[in-house]
C-alpha cells in the first residue's frame, strides 16, 4: 500500500538554499542597476557630442564650399541635465588662421543644439553652438 521512501538518495535543493540564491541574485541586481543607468547616460552624452561635432563639420564644409553662412539643428538625447562626464566637451575651431575652442551646455531630450556659422560685414566668420 505505501512505498518506502529512500531518504539517502534524495536529490535537489532545499528551500533555504533556493532562498539564499534568490537573495544573492537580488543584491547583484540592486547593485548593477545604478551602474547600468549611469553608463547609459554617458553613452547618450557621447552621442550628443558626436552629433554636434558632425553638425559642426557639415556647417564648416558648407562654408568652405561656397562661403555661405548656414546653421543646423541637432536633437539632444540626454535624459539628465548637465554633463555627467568631465571635462565639459569642447570643439576646436580654426577659421582664417585663428584657433579657438567652443564649449557648449548640455541639453536634455526634446531640446536642440543649434550649430551656426555667421559671416559679418568684414568677412570674418564666427561659429556658435547654442
Amino acid at each position: 500500500m505505501f512505498k518506502k521512501i529512500n531518504r539517502e538518495n534524495k536529490k535537489g535543493f532545499t528551500l533555504a538554499e533556493l532562498l539564499i540564491v534568490v537573495a544573492i541574485i537580488g543584491v547583484l541586481v540592486a547593485v548593477s542597476i545604478p551602474i547600468f543607468t549611469n553608463q547609459l547616460e554617458k553613452s547618450r552624452e557621447a552621442t550628443d557630442v558626436a552629433n554636434v561635432r558632425s553638425a559642426y563639420a557639415e556647417v564648416m564644409t558648407q562654408y568652405l564650399e561656397d562661403g555661405s553662412a548656414t546653421n543646423m539643428d541637432v536633437a539632444a538625447r540626454q535624459a539628465v541635465s548637465g554633463w555627467q562626464t568631465s571635462p565639459q566637451p569642447a570643439i576646436v575651431t580654426q577659421i582664417d588662421g585663428s584657433e579657438s575652442s567652443i564649449t557648449f551646455s548640455a541639453k536634455t531630450s526634446g531640446e536642440t543644439y543649434n550649430v551656426a556659422i555667421s559671416v559679418d560685414s568684414s568677412g570674418n566668420a564666427t561659429v556658435s553652438i547654442g
